[in-house]
């Protein structure tokens, strides 16, 4: 299938995910809004019976499966995606616990076009078990980070960052509960600046430029 550009002039967006899809629910969410600069057109996920899936049915979203295994490699995975996304004239990516790491290849086809959500302020903590890494490194401040995606894991430009203060009694549940609330603030208002065209990259710095909406809410979340 080919699909059109959108007649609206918003970003063409489609949403990764490999399970619950609790980001993809904010940012579809706040793309409901037709002011919204983005149009989440499509959610993709690698994983056949993801129950982001549904979710994205329910809410009236083209729901595609596009099965990691059995597709000869990596590459050949990817290839079937980005042919996936090419065909809805996708303009913007946004992985919402997408759980595979995408190679170079992929990566540089949608380079300043590929936004990712991770689960600490980065560049501190990359990878998995972050708020347990966090407790166990006596971190006052904990939080989560919208980023430009790069070929290395969880690394480029800095679009949007919200921190929360890291409680004595904290447990790496109760302090993920709270991170996860900042990741549904952060994600659409990183997703709205950049679909909005509102910034110009400077190395591994995204800097709001003149044309950024006066409205436009804060890069960095309140501490909760």
């Amino acid at each position: 299938m080919t699909s059109a550009p959108s007649a609206s002039g918003r970003k063409r967006t489609a949403i990764l995910v490999s399970g619950r899809g609790s980001n993809m629910t904010a940012l579809l969410s706040a793309a409901a809004d037709p002011a919204f600069p983005a149009e989440i057109v499509a959610v993709i996920a690698n994983v056949p019976d993801a129950p982001a899936l549904d979710k994205a049915r329910a809410a009236g979203i083209e729901a595609v499966a596009v099965n990691h295994r059995g597709q000869g490699g990596r590459q050949a995975f990817e290839e079937k995606l980005d042919a996936e996304l090419r065909a809805r004239n996708v303009e913007l990516i946004c992985l919402a616990g997408f759980m595979r790491i995408l190679t170079p290849w992929f990566v540089e086809r949608w380079h300043d076009r590929l936004l990712n959500i991770h689960p600490a302020l980065l560049p501190a903590f990359k990878g998995l078990d972050t708020h347990a890494r966090a407790l166990a490194e006596g971190c006052r401040l904990h939080g989560a980070t919208v980023h430009f995606v790069r070929a290395e894991m969880d690394a480029g430009p800095i679009i949007a960052q919200g921190a929360v203060a890291v409680l004595d009694d904290d447990t790496p549940a109760t302090l993920g509960a709270r991170v996860l609330e900042i990741e549904h603030r952060i994600y659409p208002q990183a997703l709205a600046l950049v679909a909005a065209g509102a910034f110009e990259i400077d190395g591994m710095r995204v800097h709001l430029t003149s044309g950024a909406d006066a409205a436009q809410p804060p890069l960095i979340a309140p501490k909760g």
